[in-house]
């Protein structure tokens, strides 16, 4: 299953700042498809996609102004290339500020409350109904969750808890996720980025 645009091999970075970026990296490479870690702005160049995985988002922010990514991210994100949130990857992209003030790259509509579940010790695996994965539950994996708790009118809702609470979504070429995808032995959900956000028929 690769996917090739014009025969070169799609390749998705991961960013590896911080976080859960191998199994990103391990679970794309499973679907036949390049990845490659994302540590300097040099290695922005050149790929059609990125994700951005769970960690600890303050420190992410961080970590992307001081290796110099900060402007270039939010700059491909508005220019079109797919990003993928999880976790604290869509605090990042949404309108947030951090604890310590630093901006987020605030590309999305959506307004993200952090740790929306409670600490460390709350967290939880739940089967969440997506029907754009198809009619079989997805286990999601949530640790230290976030929740979006705002969505602009562009932003098309994936999927909610029983009570309502959104914990994914989409807006044009952007994809986000409160749970850990990369956690779960289904792979259905990198399979969804890869068709609707990377795939030749998309382009």
């Amino acid at each position: 299953m690769s996917f090739r645009k014009g025969g070169i091999t799609t390749k998705v970075g991961v960013l590896a700042l911080q976080g859960a970026f191998i199994e990103h990296i391990n679970i794309m490479r499973r679907l036949e498809v390049e990845a490659l870690p994302v540590r300097l702005p040099a290695q922005l160049k050149g790929i059609d996609g990125l994700i951005i995985p769970g960690g600890e988002s303050t420190t992410l922010l961080k970590l992307m102004n001081s290796f110099g990514m900060f402007t270039i991210l939010k700059e491909l994100a508005q220019s079109g290339l797919p990003v993928w949130g999880t976790c604290a990857g869509m605090i990042c992209l949404g309108k947030n500020y951090s604890r310590n003030g630093e901006q987020s790259l605030a590309v999305m509509d959506i307004i993200v409350k952090r740790n929306a579940f409670g600490r460390q010790i709350d967290s939880f695996e739940t089967d969440l109904d997506i029907p754009a994965l198809g009619s079989i539950p997805f286990k999601a994996v949530f640790i230290r969750a976030p929740a979006i708790i705002k969505a602009g009118p562009a932003v098309e809702v994936l999927a909610r808890l029983s009570d309502g609470t959104i914990i994914a979504a989409r807006q044009q070429n952007l994809l986000v996720s409160a749970f850990h995808p990369e956690l779960s032995h289904d792979l259905r959900f990198h399979r969804y980025f890869i068709k609707e956000f990377l795939s030749d028929s998309r382009r």
